[in-house]
């Protein structure tokens, strides 16, 4: 069956990218009938009404999702397309409750002219009183125009006519709405680099977060990403080399982490596993495939230079021992750090990825890069099949979220054309970190707040 897809108007590249994802977590086969970057409608083959509906339930870059009764570059297109696809099904309605809707995308319609556009679809024969509030059956007559009237040049006078006009029957809105509800204005527990909510459950859903999962954040901060992997019902932990960004600089040291303040205030306590100090380089973590999700988005080492943990020299240090108490066993105690190559990083990543993750099990990513480099190549792993590469542009730079597949034993990807790039020579931070000397060292006024 065909359904048209509403979607919202922004993170074009994202857009389709969930949808797969949902149909891989929901087992279902998606078929792209139409799909446009500049479009906010799209057309996808899906088994039936009810697969829909849960498709577009979950989605956070989709509106809503209807039956298409028909397509059309102008309204006798239209008709002849509704009077094709459903002529025979107009009895099953025709005593029904209904309401009619005209939707304009980058166009206006008069009050006048959406009554004479709906009752155009007279013809139908439904006989059913209209209700507005809460009827049986929904009907939406969808027109998207090539641009804002505001905006034209043309005399305003002259007939302007939509690109394209789609009708069709209501089945369901999607989860949109938890934006508003994860917003980070209201949220009790965050930090300057805190991932905004909408791309933050984006996130979630291209890792495939579900009820049953086990997510991992290596990189926790104020925990954007386990909150809402929770939200779509998963079991979330994580982890930061720096125990302050999750416990928080007020809380006593043994108390509960801050972070748990954003759980209690979603009602999602019982899907918080963990948070714990470590860096990805020294995890304590067994070395076995347990986990169905990681998701991250890793420091950029701007306001900070990376660090792991270790000595510049790479030698052991004494213990030292306060009150027969060797220091590193004493509360506060802050272990030594040298400088982490982003490039070593980023590799790092993968790796514990290829450890880690079940069969299946997907890895989503953030990774920033400068605009001169928007053409390098990606990040690859042999173990790690790379699914897709959505981009959210800014001034002079960008960040794209990575989305991989953790391949069954004895498959393995072609990584011919994988990024290899090592990291520059030195041991400052400065000297590992091109993205920090390109981007924000060089022209620190232009740079939009990255991590």
């Amino acid at each position: 069956m065909d359904f048209l897809i509403r979607l919202a108007h922004c993170h074009f590249s994202f857009r389709q990218p969930e949808l797969e994802s949902l149909a891989t977590l929901l087992e279902v086969d998606l078929e792209w009938v139409y799909y446009s970057d500049k479009s906010p409608y799209c057309i996808v083959k899906l088994p039936d009404e009810a697969t829909a509906r849960a498709l577009v339930a979950r989605s956070i870059l989709a509106k809503d999702v209807y039956e298409l009764w028909g397509q059309g570059s102008v309204y006798e297109e239209l008709h002849a397309d509704v009077r094709k696809r459903t002529a025979s099904r107009w009895p099953d309605y025709e005593h029904r409750t209904f309401s009619f809707v005209v939707d304009s995308f980058l166009g206006k319609r008069s009050s006048g002219k959406k009554i004479e556009i709906i009752q155009s679809f007279a013809y139908t024969g439904f006989k059913g009183p209209i209700r507005m509030k809460d009827p049986q059956e929904k009907f939406w007559v969808m027109e998207e125009y090539e641009e804002d009237l505001s905006h034209r040049t043309v005399n305003l006078d002259q007939p302007h006519e939509p690109r394209m006009i789609f009708m069709g029957r209501y089945l369901g809105k999607s989860t949109r709405d938890a934006i508003l509800k994860y917003d980070l204005k209201k949220r009790k527990y965050i930090s300057t680099t805190s991932m905004e909510a909408e791309l933050s459950l984006v996130t979630a859903n291209m890792a495939l977060a579900a009820p049953g999962k086990l997510f991992y954040d290596p990189f926790v901060g104020t925990g954007s990403f386990m909150v809402t992997a929770a939200h779509f019902g998963a079991l979330s932990m994580g982890s930061d080399i720096d125990p302050r960004s999750f416990r928080g600089k007020e809380e006593e040291n043994w108390g509960p982490p801050a972070v748990t303040h954003n759980f209690k205030q979603y009602g999602t306590e019982s899907k918080f596993v963990e948070a714990f100090t470590s860096d990805l380089t020294n995890t304590p973590l067994r070395n076995v495939q347990f986990l169905d999700g990681i998701v991250c988005d890793p420091p950029y080492g701007v306001r900070e230079g990376l660090r792991v943990l270790g000595t510049r020299s790479g030698k052991a240090i004494e213990p030292v021992i306060i009150d027969g108490v060797p220091a590193h066993y004493r509360p506060g105690y802050i272990p030594p750090k040298k400088p982490y190559g982003f490039e070593a990083m980023q590799r790092d990543v993968l790796g514990f990825a290829a450890r880690s993750l079940v069969t299946n099990g997907r890895l989503a990513m953030w990774m920033p890069t400068a605009m001169d480099e928007m053409d390098l190549p990606l990040p690859m792993h042999p173990n790690l099949e790379l699914i897709s590469v959505s981009t959210q542009s800014f001034h002079n730079w960008a960040r794209m979220l990575l989305t991989y597949r953790r391949l069954p034993e004895g498959e393995v990807s072609d990584t011919a054309l994988a990024r290899n790039k090592a990291d520059d020579e030195g041991a400052s931070a400065d000297d590992l970190n091109e993205f920090r000397r390109k981007v924000c060292i060089s022209n620190l006024k232009s740079c939009t707040s990255p991590s």
